[in-house]
């Protein structure tokens, strides 16, 4: 049986400081986050400024967030690229780090046919033989992959689910009608996660749950045990704070978020840039309601 995830799983920000990972500031942002009851921790994705990640640090954070959590959360890796080879060298690297799975962006850039997509997972899961959600976001890959591809993805042992962050949920429904439970569905759009469990979706890799942990994750057990009505009390009640963390680039909002909480400074690498000052009073208003500064 193949290995599965539910509930919310915050997508990690990398904290800097002077140009260096803050490990300080990462055990606070992990302590937060488990005390907060998440299901398991994603370091090194979009959120964590994967792009500008060298490659020594990429392994050192993930055995790092391994080491923090003392397994008493599992840590799914961010490994992807649009490098088929050096995906191969991160996932086998996250596998001996001890993270329990690896999420894998579709590449980007280079814009690759269907079957290229697949060819990428598909020897990515050959090479490594490790769990691999794959991660379907073309707002930042400019290459989506179809639910026909996904569909013939959840046929390899290897794949355990699907990060889904097309912003489509017609697309979402027929990922969900091709594959069913053969793949766990994973909303990667905090905006969207009720509507995402409503059409078969077991959790959130989410940005939000940085901030509000123990919020995130009971949207997503209370929808569970079939309070659908609660569940989207919670989930409404939210949403004006996960619109503050998109005003800018993700993870710039989120960074600035943390920084007015004491977890972390808002230091981010080129070319991402700080907050405008108009845009960090927006994160803050949002943030008051929910007692967070």
């Amino acid at each position: 049986m193949k290995i599965r995830f539910e509930g919310a799983m915050p997508a990690l920000v990398t904290p800097f400081r002077n140009g260096a990972i803050d490990m300080d500031a990462l055990r606070r942002l992990v302590e937060l986050c488990i005390d907060g009851g998440v299901s398991a921790l994603v370091p090194c994705g979009s959120t964590g400024e994967s792009a500008t990640l060298t490659h020594a640090e990429h392994p050192e954070i993930v055995r790092a967030v391994v080491k923090m959590a003392k397994d008493r959360v599992p840590v799914i890796a961010g490994t992807g690229s649009n490098s088929t080879a050096e995906a191969i060298a991160l996932t086998k690297a996250a596998k001996e780090a001890g993270a329990a799975a690896a999420l894998l962006i579709s590449p980007y850039y280079n814009k690759p046919t269907q079957e290229g997509i697949y060819r990428h997972y598909e020897a990515v899961a050959r090479e490594t033989r490790f769990p691999l959600i794959v991660y379907n976001i073309p707002g930042r890959t400019a290459s989506k992959i179809e639910a026909s591809t996904i569909a013939r993805l959840a046929e390899i042992d290897e794949i355990v689910g699907l990060k889904e962050a097309t912003g489509s949920l017609d697309e979402t429904q027929e990922v969900a009608r091709l594959c069913g439970d053969r793949l766990p569905l994973y909303a990667g759009d905090d905006a969207l996660t009720l509507p995402i469990l409503a059409v078969g979706g077991v959790g959130v890799i989410s940005v939000i749950a940085n901030l509000l942990p123990r919020q995130s994750q009971e949207v997503v057990e209370t929808f569970h045990r079939g309070d659908w009505l609660k569940a989207r009390e919670l989930h409404f009640h939210m949403l004006p704070l996960i619109r503050a963390l998109f005003v800018e680039t993700n993870p710039i909002p989120v960074k600035a978020a943390l920084h007015a909480m004491g977890i972390c400074s808002d230091e981010l690498r080129l070319p991402l840039t700080t907050i405008t000052p108009a845009a960090r009073e927006q994160v803050l208003a949002a943030m008051r309601p929910y007692g967070l500064v």
